[in-house]
């Protein structure tokens, strides 16, 4: 039995929603920037929200309008509430140290890593 860091995947039908949840003890001791990113088969990683030491939110244009983070710091829990989604938004979602510089650009994978294994969105049409 094994404690999954990232939760809340699945496979949902365009236009539906997903929320996922991250829970990792790197939360705690984040004082910087925290957030997630995703990766589809044979694409490099992309920052995809996050939330900055200040308290700011960031959002790629792609998910702007339909995606939501926010963050349970009681629970040391960082949410993505993800609407109206769509078929390009299917791939591994991870959270981690991701700061806004990376939010809608590719993150090299030697920059940051992930929290966990990740969780997978597919999204039908």
């Amino acid at each position: 039995q094994v404690q999954q860091v990232e939760s809340g995947g699945g496979s949902v039908q365009a236009g539906g929603s997903l929320r996922l949840s991250c829970r990792a003890s790197e939360y705690a001791s984040s004082s910087y920037c925290m957030g997630w990113f995703r990766q589809a088969p044979g694409k490099e990683r992309e920052g995809v929200a996050s939330i900055d030491s200040d308290g700011i939110f960031h959002y790629a244009d792609s998910v702007k309008g339909r995606f939501t983070i926010s963050r349970d710091n009681a629970k040391n829990t960082l949410y993505l509430q993800m609407n109206s989604l769509k078929p390009e938004d299917t791939s591994m979602y991870y959270c981690g140290g991701v700061c806004s510089d990376y939010i809608g650009n590719t993150i090299p994978s030697n920059v940051l890593d992930a929290w966990g294994q990740g969780t997978l969105i597919t999204v039908t049409s």
